[in-house]
């Protein structure tokens, strides 16, 4: 071949590879614009959440009655009769454990839920601790774990205490 035919075909072949080039890119391009939106949130608008009950109807139905059952399956009773342990006995009563424990974790989210929620700063920290609290009760259930259940249960107290004299009007005014 003459060296022009060569030059030319070294060209040739050149360009076919940049325009094969630049379709790739293009395709990846259009894909990502396709793509992208879709991953980031251009689903569905997620559905709208809203309080249906205010705060001392949920504490009410909800959360003073797990953590009530849970207090009360740990710990001891000492009388002058003598020393009575509290726990679950059986499998069935480590479920219900389970179970107040996911209520009061759920309940976390729920007391996030404006108007619930009080301000975006101290209540959402409290509702998150008592997320975190209802947690750490979940695996202490899951594992049968006696005493993690009567160490986070007053965990679990304090930051009730805690919460309730923030925001609790009559507790607040009677501390003033």
């Amino acid at each position: 071949m003459p060296p022009s035919e060569v030059e030319y075909t070294a060209i040739e072949s050149n360009v076919k590879e940049r325009a094969r080039a630049m379709r790739t890119i293009k395709f990846v391009v259009v894909l990502g614009a396709i793509v992208l939106p879709a991953a980031c949130g251009g689903g569905p608008d997620p559905p709208p959440m809203r309080a249906v009950a205010d705060v001392k109807q949920l504490m009410n139905a909800m959360i003073d009655p797990a953590a009530d059952e849970l207090w009360d399956k740990s710990g001891y009773i000492i009388t002058a009769a003598g020393t009575e342990e509290r726990r679950p006995q059986n499998d069935e009563e480590w479920e219900q454990a389970r179970h107040h424990a996911i209520t009061i974790t759920e309940s976390a989210n729920l007391l996030m839920i404006a108007p619930r929620a009080k301000d975006g700063d101290v209540w959402m920290k409290q509702a998150q601790e008592l997320m975190d609290q209802g947690q750490a009760i979940w695996r202490a259930a899951d594992a049968k774990d006696v005493d993690k259940l009567f160490t986070i249960g007053g965990d679990l107290y304090e930051s009730c205490v805690h919460c309730h004299e923030k925001y609790i009007d009559e507790i607040v005014n009677a501390t003033k």
